[in-house]
């Protein structure tokens, strides 16, 4: 959808512009300690949406994240969903957000090699495929973000949100070049380990906050992600997070998260969800009997404590002329609205070679989706 959010964000530049009421000037220090001018805008994208200050400051571990977490779906997962969890702790109404300043690239490499088991060396291979698989490392990397308040003509911290990404397969070699080999880890050895490793990242960005702000035990929320496997076409989820709160020094209850994502077709949709497995089948067979050249479809939906939350569709077809894309965007629109409901958040693009063709989105309790043909 990132055509989509293009669109979205031309039309709230232009309501902005209109508008009599000014953006706000502040000041703000860089990442050299001199102070700079920044923009807080007006709007926002939606009230669970948090605004973004302007220059936009990357983070100062940037591109550790890629290097980090293979699959691209889980990388969007972890920042998004990161900061959707933020919002119990850190209103959007109130704070500003940024990208984390405070563990540069160094500290989260430190932090994973250091939290990770140490693998002995062996002499035999077969005793160094058990040895990784005893000591498989979890630990993927460590996502900061960053909440600000407004107080007169400054910005302050006021907040952290820390992701901790954890793996559900380990992958390894034992020389270089040779094989992969794997090693699943159970849900539950993941969150032991993931719970030990917040209570070492929570003081290392403490520490670095106190260093750098002078500000004592900032409050933090803590999120633990279980990755998916690599080559998995939806991302995992989060599983557990926490609430730190200033004067607190350690962790105290998790609570536990119960969501995931769902690739529709699939064994595990039919399984768990028959119902909403169904509904997506019949989309599906709709479309294939009037358009010969659909390859197609394939969905994720996101589940929150087994209710679907929101459903996201792909549909690649080959077209040969912007009337059938029209006239395939119009059938694809009707049946959305004859067969899924609308107490989820609903999206769907429809793909070429070219790129995406058209989208239709519709927020839950909305009666009518919307729709763009891109020209």
């Amino acid at each position: 959808m990132k055509r989509l959010a293009i669109i979205l964000s031309c039309v709230l530049l232009f309501l902005a512009s209109c508008s009599s009421k000014k953006e706000e000037d502040i000041v703000q220090p860089d990442n050299e300690g001199e102070q700079e001018i920044s923009v807080i805008p007006n709007y926002s994208l939606s009230e669970n949406q948090y605004k973004i200050m302007l220059p936009y400051r990357p983070s100062a571990a940037r591109g550790a994240i890629t290097n980090q977490i293979s699959n691209r779906v889980d990388i969007n997962e972890l920042e998004e969903g990161l900061r959707r969890h933020s919002t119990d702790m850190f209103d959007p109404k109130k704070y500003v957000f940024e990208e984390g300043q405070y563990l540069s690239t160094e500290a989260v490499y430190d932090l994973i090699d250091s939290l990770n088991p140490k693998v002995k060396e062996k002499k035999k291979k077969e005793d160094k495929i058990k040895e990784h698989r005893k000591n498989p490392r979890v630990f993927s990397h460590v996502l900061e973000q960053n909440f600000l308040e407004k107080k007169d003509n400054r910005v302050e911290l006021v907040g952290v949100s820390i992701g901790i990404s954890l793996k559900s397969v380990y992958k390894f070699q034992t020389e270089v070049g040779g094989p992969d080999y794997y090693e699943d880890i159970s849900k539950d050895e993941m969150l032991k380990e993931g719970k030990k490793i917040a209570e070492k990242v929570l003081a290392e960005v403490r520490e670095q906050v106190y260093d750098q702000e002078g500000i004592e035990d900032i409050p933090v929320m803590i999120a633990l992600f279980r990755e998916e496997e690599q080559s998995s076409p939806v991302p995992g989820s989060f599983v557990a997070k926490t609430e730190v709160k200033q004067g607190e020094k350690k962790i105290g209850k998790w609570e536990t998260l119960d969501e995931e994502h769902v690739m529709f077709p699939s064994n595990k949709a039919k399984d768990k969800y028959y119902e909403d497995y169904q509904k997506f089948k019949e989309f599906s067979d709709k479309l294939e009997e009037y358009f010969p050249n659909y390859v197609g479809i394939v969905g994720n939906g996101f589940y929150v404590k087994k209710d679907l939350n929101r459903m996201s569709v792909d549909v690649p077809i080959e077209f040969y002329g912007q009337g059938e894309v029209v006239g395939f965007t119009q059938y694809a629109y009707g049946l959305v609205k004859e067969i899924f409901p609308n107490h989820y958040d609903f999206e769907l693009e429809v793909t070429s070679a070219d790129g995406v063709e058209s989208v239709i989105f519709r927020q839950a309790g909305d009666e009518e989706p919307t729709v763009h043909i891109f020209n």
